[in-house]
């Protein structure tokens, strides 16, 4: 007999790659990798965040993100900008991104449209409390 606990997370774990590489399949062409769709997702939904805040928020290690933080910049999708503690500066979207950000969001949402087929909304609601329930125990 299975043990439901450990086949919920394997679960979980092969779903998140599994979705990961779909992602990737749809954003590279676009010029942007699932990882950093987090970011500018981020970004755009909550607005300018600094490095700590994004590292923590994706629970990512600080060297990660800078990593990624840099290849964003170099690409023109993000900018760095004074923040009011003069020491930690703000990451703000560019003007470019802005503009790319209905192709990367049609691509994702493509994406999500494709796993989500036969799932209604009720199990969509189910799903995201039971999330937001399970992250909350790890604080």
């Amino acid at each position: 007999m299975k043990n439901n606990q450990s086949e919920l997370f394997h679960q979980i774990n092969q779903f998140t790659r599994h979705f990961s590489k779909l992602l990737n399949e749809n954003l590279v062409p676009l010029g942007l990798y699932s990882a950093q769709w987090a970011i500018i997702y981020r970004l755009k939904t909550e607005g300018s965040s600094t490095q700590k805040e994004l590292s923590s928020y994706l629970g990512v290690e600080a060297p990660t993100m800078t990593r990624t933080l840099g290849r964003l910049e170099k690409s023109g999708w993000i900018a760095r900008i004074p923040g009011t503690d003069k020491r930690e500066k703000k990451i703000k979207l560019t003007d470019a991104a802005l503009t790319e950000y209905p192709n990367w969001l049609k691509a994702v949402r493509s994406s999500e449209e494709q796993v989500l087929h036969r799932i209604t909304n009720t199990e969509i609601v189910q799903m995201l409390d039971l999330m937001k329930r399970m992250k909350d125990n790890f604080y």
